[in-house]
């Protein structure tokens, strides 16, 4: 089973956000750590590539498909 969950660390321990399945009690689970503030980096990090990689296109562009494979 794969799934994300948001917890909050306090006082020692991680308090998940949603509770989980009757099914999940007693089972043992392993947990990946990865601080929100660092997906927001990486995200804006992102989106600042692609500002920088992006242009804009005329109003009367169009894709000509058939020129694109007249090789």
């Amino acid at each position: 089973m794969y799934k994300i969950l948001k917890a909050t660390y306090h006082n020692g321990s991680l308090v998940l956000d949603q509770h989980l399945e009757s099914m999940m009690e007693g089972k043992t689970f392993k947990v990946v750590l990865l601080e929100l503030d660092e997906v927001d980096l990486k995200k804006q990090r992102f989106l600042r590539l692609v500002d920088q990689h992006s242009f804009h296109l005329s109003k009367d562009y169009q894709f000509k498909r058939d020129k694109l494979y007249e090789r």
